[in-house]
């Protein structure tokens, strides 16, 4: 669904709520040349107490530390940008939505060097329903390995979510879907597995759980923090420092994406080679139903992991 056929009609901007046409920037400013900018992704689900934002505290803890790599002064604090979003979450009459928190350099001068352009900071909120499709979570996706490789992070920081960096997701994903994949599987510079463009990954082999760790140029995901301990909690072992190979992609039991977009969406298929029995494995459907369980409240672990926006 395009934002024009969304009942939205707010973002707050540079401490301001604003109509959302009117959310405005130059063209000539220096983010949008340079991708010099961080930002967020973060879920806020229906539960019975209301709309409850989903590890909001971790999500602006990388926000702000996504931003010191580049000299970004956010000059807002994590309380008010909690406000600021919470309000926009009313004034919305939202249940359930996806927010995009965004710190850029904005319109002063045009040289790489962003030396007074001043930073600017937005926050969006809309209704976005499962990111890799509805019927993904039960049966799983077709995924290719992309000929492109995630950048080291000795060239960029990859525990940044930096908007420029974004530019690799893209050409990797618009790869995979002109093969008439779904997603794509990026390798880093040595060739073993990364992530997927916008998720991390995980394998199952022999009933324990695989997944890349940060030395291997991935970012550290919120939603990979989540699975790798409500699968602890169910007593499987977890090994969160793993150097996965792309030859072990194709024999492994089980494989599942994590994102805070994705969710835990299953992988059925990798290059043509299909993953265990071709649909959603056993301990995939654990940590997903753990997942949604949670994230819905139908269990009251880990409450401090939500801000509910009634509060």
């Amino acid at each position: 669904m395009s934002f024009a056929e969304m009942d939205i009609d707010t973002i707050w901007m540079d401490g301001e709520f604003v109509d959302w046409d009117e959310a405005q920037i130059h063209v000539l400013t220096h983010g949008l040349h340079y991708g010099s900018g961080v930002f967020e992704g973060v879920r806020c689900y229906a539960t019975e107490h209301g709309p409850a934002i989903f590890r909001w505290e971790e999500h602006l803890e990388r926000l702000y530390n996504s931003a010191k790599p580049y000299g970004l002064d956010i000059e807002y604090t994590k309380e008010e940008l909690t406000e600021a979003t919470v309000e926009l979450i009313r004034r919305q009459d939202l249940a359930s939505c996806y927010i995009r928190p965004l710190a850029f350099y904005g319109y002063d001068s045009l040289g790489v060097s962003p030396e007074g352009c001043p930073t600017q900071v937005a926050i969006a909120c809309w209704p976005w329903g499962t990111y890799l499709g509805e019927q993904a979570l039960e049966e799983g996706v077709d995924v290719m390995v992309s000929s492109w490789r995630k950048h080291a992070s000795s060239q960029i920081p990859t525990n940044a979510k930096t908007t420029g960096l974004y530019v690799n997701s893209l050409l990797a994903g618009e790869e995979a879907r002109r093969n008439g994949y779904v997603e794509a599987i990026v390798l880093n510079k040595e060739g073993n597995v990364a992530e997927g463009p916008g998720e991390n990954i995980f394998v199952v082999r022999d009933g324990e759980i695989y997944t890349p760790g940060l030395a291997e140029s991935i970012l550290d995901g919120i939603t990979r923090r989540t699975a790798i301990t409500l699968a602890r909690e169910q007593g499987y072992t977890v090994h969160d420092e793993a150097t996965i190979s792309r030859g072990e992609l194709y024999t492994a039991d089980e494989l599942f994406f994590t994102g805070s977009a994705a969710e835990i969406t299953p992988i059925r298929l990798v290059d043509d080679v299909q993953i265990g029995d071709g649909t959603r494995g056993p301990i995939t459907e654990d940590v997903q139903s753990a997942f949604f369980d949670l994230v819905e409240r139908r269990v009251s672990d880990h409450d401090e992991w939500f801000h509910y926006v009634s509060e």
